[in-house]
């Protein structure tokens, strides 16, 4: 079992850059594949990024593509957003789930996921 907690949210200009952290505990974290999903009021929760165990492979919608970077080290999984939008404003969770091979055909669900942060809130605005 692993928990996840996020940081790095905050308010941000259009074309500015932030970035968030989740930090988990638990001593399986390496073998977890892990995911960063969005969601804005009145929309469902959206795929951002995604990477697995080892850290080699990566995964972004073409909403995010070139913008945001997912990368991972011993505890943290971080979230590097550049070139924020006002369409980026939502609440990002991190997300985790034990690595097996289907999660290369289903890293973009939420569905998929087992393991979830509380949420940190990212507003972009002039």
């Amino acid at each position: 079992q692993v928990q996840l907690v996020e940081s790095g949210g905050g308010l941000v200009k259009p074309g500015g850059s932030l970035r968030l952290s989740c930090a988990a505990s638990g001593r399986t974290f390496s073998s977890y594949a892990m995911g960063w999903f969005r969601q804005a009021p009145g929309k469902e929760r959206e795929f951002v990024a995604a990477i697995g165990r080892s850290g080699g492979s990566t995964y972004y919608p073409d909403s995010v593509k070139g913008r945001f970077t997912i990368s991972r080290d011993k505890n943290t999984v971080y979230l590097q957003m550049n070139s924020l939008k006002p369409e980026d404003t939502a609440v990002y969770y991190c997300a985790g789930v034990p690595y097996a091979p289907g999660w290369r055909e289903n890293y973009s669900g939420s569905y998929y996921y087992d393991y979830w942060g509380q949420g940190t809130q990212v507003t972009v605005s002039s």
